[in-house]
């Protein structure tokens, strides 16, 4: 006996069968001299309901957890690869193997004697959210040993690994402050550039008038505008920008912080539902106790009560051994009384 074989074991079990089995397991590691497994079995913590469903749901369908862990392989490397059609693909495959999965788990339970409620069912999905996002956290679902179920990761994850929602989580890199690209050009300033290179070409980069005679002042002036109306799209397409990216920036942060309170409810909900599931054990431990002590009193007054039985029935057969006595003696005096009568004379004969 070790305590993989063990805790292979246990953790297959329903969570009311674990602390008795765990305690026997124990104790017979004890007995048998090995202080430290018998130690080691018992630090083994008794699984929530979400975690024993995520458990039984590895057991029973290991074929379906593989294929999860997978598409998380796969969905993490369309992240890493930026690929948003991948990504969305991938994710509605996500959103469908999940809820499959969640719903087999709670069928899972019910045949097994123990339904799960939907709290629990939404850990069963935390879980399998975890084990998409992490390869650690795959890795340690996949050995059905759970204590607690798994919180599902805040970014990638929570995203929808890369859902409709997922994409925006996306960064998109800008273009090198040297090679901006400009703003559609209006007719306005695109005649000003065809102007530009004909006066270039005719005066050597100057601006000449048709004759040659010296400066066109309103060629001039048209270049002036339209080099400024650049500057100011481009200006104004890098405000443009800026603004999205901040709006982005901000809708990513609210979007995190909102996982990180829903995950910490979440971990809140669980340490309660733990703490409500220790109190429990120890009442039903209580109760096991009780119950063999009543166990032991109901035992010890049948056996009062048969012995009270007996020597009800042994008192009857004296009354009525008793009772033969009585009347045979009855006889015997009336037969005497018949005697003594027939052998006296009368008197005055």
């Amino acid at each position: 006996m070790d305590v993989e074989s063990v805790a292979d074991e246990l953790y297959g079990l329903r969570p009311a069968e674990f602390t008795a089995l765990r305690d026997r397991r124990a104790a017979e590691a004890r007995t048998s001299g090995d202080r430290e497994l018998a130690d080691r079995i018992r630090a083994l913590r008794r699984p929530t309901l979400a975690a024993w469903a995520s458990n039984l749901l590895v057991r029973a369908r290991p074929d379906e957890a593989r294929a999860l862990v997978a598409l998380g392989d796969g969905l993490r490397q369309a992240h890493r690869d930026l690929d948003g059609a991948r990504l969305r693909e991938l994710g509605r495959q996500q959103h469908v193997l999940v809820a499959a999965l969640a719903r087999e788990a709670q069928r899972l339970t019910a045949e097994a004697g123990e339904k799960i409620g939907e709290a629990a069912r939404a850990q069963v999905e935390a879980t399998l959210h975890a084990a998409l996002a992490d390869p650690d956290a795959a890795e340690e679902w996949v050995t059905g040993r759970l204590g607690k179920a798994l919180s599902a990761p805040v970014g990638f994850a929570a995203a929808g690994l890369g859902g409709e929602s997922g994409a925006r989580h996306l960064s998109v890199v800008p273009p090198p402050s040297g090679g901006a690209r400009e703003a559609p050009s209006t007719g306005k300033t695109g005649g000003a550039r065809a102007r530009l290179s004909l006066v270039g070409h005719r005066g050597g980069g100057s601006a000449k008038d048709p004759d040659g005679g010296g400066t066109a002042p309103s060629d001039a002036a048209e270049a002036r505008r339209a080099r400024q109306e650049r500057k100011a799209e481009r200006r104004e397409a890098a405000r443009r920008e800026r603004e999205e990216r901040e709006a982005e920036r901000r809708r990513a942060e609210e979007e995190a912080a909102a996982a990180r309170r829903e995950a910490a409810a979440r971990e809140d909900a669980a340490r309660h539902a733990a703490d409500a599931l220790e109190g429990a054990e120890q009442r039903a431990h209580e109760a096991d106790l009780r119950v063999t002590e009543l166990a032991a009193l109901l035992k010890e007054a049948q056996a009062r009560r048969e012995a009270a039985h007996g020597a009800v029935r042994e008192a009857r057969e004296r009354v009525r051994e008793t009772e033969r006595a009585a009347r045979e003696a009855a006889r015997h005096a009336r037969e005497a009384a018949q005697r003594l009568a027939r052998g006296t004379p009368r008197r005055g004969g």
